[in-house]
């Protein structure tokens, strides 16, 4: 019941040209240095998207200045390492490692990988019962069929939800079923089934290959990108004026001019508003800011002092009654076998509950499915680490989705430039792998390459 597998083999295709020959030319020793003119770049955001295009623009001569209001670079790339292990509170795996370009990256970093078998699961019903194997892979199969005829129904107006629900009345309150929508469909999309799209939640494209975890901090993909550059941390950018010939960008109470200014900032970012632009952006770029939606996943790990669960299992579901609810845990042990951990995620609707809870609530909500299957002596953990993606200022979320009234042409539009001045990069700015570390990783690299062409 590989996460990803319905993705691949049943609705998407691979395309023929998986990656430009270029992407990696920042990285080649061979790199033809030029001066183009000394001409500045400014890229607002040192995220995996901000620092791709600074590495290769600072390659190719430009003066590069990446400005970051966070105390470290990485953006979503966030790694915690407060006792002892590497949780990655943002991307934890590279989705299709065959070809994809964050594959040489994390291998250059120094990044462990580990394929993480989705397949090695066992699902829980909420009395504590454990579904069969062939009764799960039954209801898997009716799962993958349902997606399909959704979205061949689906229209650009309805949810997702909407047309299932027309589809699957019977299905609507099934504890499995839901734990299928939500921790296979909106973890992978990131967006309640309320306001994902019924017609565009998967028009995107995907690379070959099981999905592996980076075991060791996804940083470290971050740290190698950001070796060399001119990056201002703690420093907020507030009004990027692009009027004049040089744009005027404001970082905290100063000014800095740039002849091309790269924004890379989350969407969540651009949807609150927290970047002024002077003049007021086209009407169809705040268009596409307002049609797509940013997308909510919280994670949540747990450390004991001995397992008290299979730890030969991978994965472990549970089917509560509420949807997105605590159902998915990841066995650490499998690829960190000193460390007695569970990780467990909220998605969609109650990712943003969870963000009201106290760390006690969060806790004995998770304790309570847990005891439902391993028994009432079970200990309540001796450390939590939590996430709060929602009420980030610097995201307002985790990634982006196509909601209802979305379409692919939001999230080109998302990438156009603004009078070879203005730029824009990040996962919702590539239509084809949004919502993905490689995908912002290609946005930073096209940007980069626009500017060089001028």
């Amino acid at each position: 019941m590989e996460r990803r597998k319905f993705i691949l083999d049943t609705l998407k295709t691979i395309p023929l040209v998986l990656i430009a020959p270029n992407l990696f030319a920042s990285f080649s020793k061979d790199d033809d240095i030029t001066n183009p003119n000394g001409k500045t770049v400014l890229i607002i955001g040192a995220g995996i998207s901000g620092l791709a295009a600074a590495k290769k623009l600072k390659d190719k001569g430009f003066t590069v200045i990446v400005i970051e209001t966070q105390e470290k670079i990485g953006g979503r790339l966030r790694t915690d390492r407060s006792t002892g292990i590497a949780f990655d509170e943002g991307a934890s795996w590279i989705h299709g490692p065959n070809g994809n370009p964050i594959t040489k990256l994390a291998s250059q970093a120094g990044a462990n990988t580990y394929l993480t078998d989705d397949d090695n699961l066992e699902v829980f019903d909420n009395n504590g019962t454990a579904y069969s194997d062939a009764f799960l892979d039954s209801q898997y199969t009716q799962f993958e069929k349902a997606l399909k005829a959704v979205r061949r129904a689906g229209t650009k107006r309805q949810s997702f939800q909407t047309i299932y629900n027309s589809l699957y009345p019977t299905q609507a309150n099934n504890r499995l079923w839901k734990y299928m929508l939500s921790a296979y469909l909106e973890f992978d999309t990131g967006g309640d089934i309320s306001k994902l799209s019924s017609k565009y939640f998967y028009d995107d494209e995907a690379f070959p290959g099981k999905d592996v975890i980076v075991t060791n901090g996804y940083d470290k993909v971050a740290n190698l990108l950001g070796q060399g550059l001119d990056i201002r941390l703690n420093s907020r950018v507030t009004e990027i004026n692009y009027n004049a010939t040089k744009s005027l960008v404001k970082v905290n109470e100063n000014s800095i001019e740039a002849d091309y200014v790269i924004v890379s900032v989350p969407l969540g970012v651009l949807k609150n508003n927290s970047i002024s632009f002077q003049p007021i952006l086209p009407a169809s770029k705040l268009s596409a800011i307002q049609n797509i939606q940013m997308g909510n996943v919280n994670k949540f790990l747990f450390i004991w002092d001995t397992p008290f669960w299979n730890t030969n299992i991978q994965y472990i579901g549970y089917t509560p009654e509420t949807k997105g609810k605590f159902n998915y845990l990841m066995n650490m042990m499998k690829f960190l076998p000193t460390t007695n951990g569970l990780m467990t995620f909220a998605y969609g609707d109650y990712a943003t509950v969870t963000e009201t809870m106290t760390d006690a609530q969060i806790i004995s909500e998770v304790m309570a499915q847990l005891k439902t299957i391993y028994g009432n002596t079970i200990p309540n953990p001796t450390n939590m680490l939590r996430t709060k993606w929602g009420q980030n200022i610097n995201t307002f979320g985790t990634y982006s989705f196509a909601t209802n009234g979305t379409t692919s042409a939001d999230f080109e539009t998302m990438a156009t430039e603004i009078n070879n001045k203005l730029f824009f990069a990040g996962e919702h700015t590539e239509k084809d792998y949004r919502a993905s570390v490689h995908g912002a990783y290609l946005s930073g690299i096209r940007e980069a390459d626009k500017i060089i062409a001028l």
